[in-house]
């Protein structure tokens, strides 16, 4: 007998082993999804759905790890699925049904494409590289030209600067930064572009030239026009994480479990985005490195960011310059 240990962090261990002895590509990764551990966090649960989990748990094998108002579940996915089911339900456990059966479909069929704005989309079976770009006029084109060239394919577009203690630009100013500069590329070919503002009136003007993204790094905090504007466009929107004003967010990263709080924080404001009427086909998250977050915070994030990831959004990833799946596609 010979054992080989695989993988354990990703499907696609199990999913090349079935591969390579023959089974087709889509059975080969639903197996390999549903034999996938996965934990779950549950939290404001009462006590009779507390006492119903553990119950559960130990009838079907699986681990819970509950206290006052809280539960943590591990198990297969293909074990957790039957609570995502209102017909094999346990009593007790009704109103988990839907947000676990939304988690596990994300899981199972990530996101593959982003919807833009003017009808255009990002295949996201692979990692997306993003070029931000400088808006000095003497220099912009050059740099557009460089990013593309090395396989960006969305420049992201900046008129004001979000570092600690940097100085609000105004709405005209940054206007005047921007859009010219969305303008050109444009018109040059080098689109598609995302407009880096947190300002509905700049993303308005940055649409109007042609931007297909509208890049938030206050989550819709700062200006709570700025969904309705990019749902009425039809545009994509990353939404970042952030807490505060580039002045004070760096006093403000306090968390109890950043991970966790971070996802929460984001898939709120992904709700407001939808609100506002933006698809949740044209809505990227960003759990936004660096902001509100001390350097051992990011090191945790980035170490959990498959709980970002289990928003069932794309995940845009600021420091990397990449957006991708919730995982990779099987295609």
């Amino acid at each position: 007998m010979k054992l080989t240990p695989l993988a354990a962090h990703t499907p696609e261990a199990v999913r090349a082993a079935l591969a390579a002895r023959g089974w087709d590509t889509q059975p080969a990764w639903f197996a390999a999804t549903g034999m996938q551990a996965l934990v779950v966090l549950l939290e404001e649960i009462t006590e009779a759905e507390r006492e119903a989990l553990v119950r559960w748990g130990a009838k079907g094998g699986a681990d819970v790890l509950t206290g006052e108002g809280w539960a943590l579940v591990g198990a297969p996915a293909s074990r957790l699925a039957p609570l995502a089911r209102s017909d094999r339900l346990p009593p007790g456990l009704e109103r988990l049904a839907p947000e676990l059966g939304r988690f596990l479909a994300s899981y199972v069929d990530p996101p593959r494409r982003w919807a833009l704005g003017g009808g255009s989309a990002l295949d996201l079976d692979h990692p997306v590289l993003i070029g931000i770009v400088n808006v000095t006029p003497d220099s912009f084109s050059d740099q557009a030209e460089r990013l593309v060239a090395d396989g960006c394919e969305l420049l992201d577009v900046g008129g004001e600067s979000t570092r600690p203690g940097s100085a609000p630009v105004p709405v005209d100013e940054e206007i005047g930064r921007v859009a010219p500069v969305i303008e050109q590329l444009v018109r040059r070919g080098l689109g598609p572009v995302s407009v880096d503002t947190r300002k509905a009136a700049v993303a308005r003007a940055a649409l109007a030239a042609g931007a297909a993204v509208v890049n938030d790094v206050s989550g819709l905090a700062f200006d709570v026009a700025l969904a309705g504007v990019v749902g009425a466009a039809g545009a994509g929107m990353i939404v970042m994480h952030m807490r505060g004003t580039p002045d004070t967010m760096d006093s403000l990263a306090v968390y109890r479990h950043v991970a966790a709080d971070v996802a929460a924080e984001l898939g709120a404001a992904a709700a407001r985005a939808e609100a506002g009427g933006v698809a949740r086909e044209r809505i990227v998250v960003d759990p936004g490195f660096g902001f509100a977050k001390t350097p051992e915070q990011n090191f945790r994030l980035l170490d959990e960011l498959a709980t970002v990831v289990g928003l069932g959004y794309p995940v845009a990833a600021r420091e990397a310059l990449r957006v991708a799946g919730a995982t990779t596609s099987p295609n």
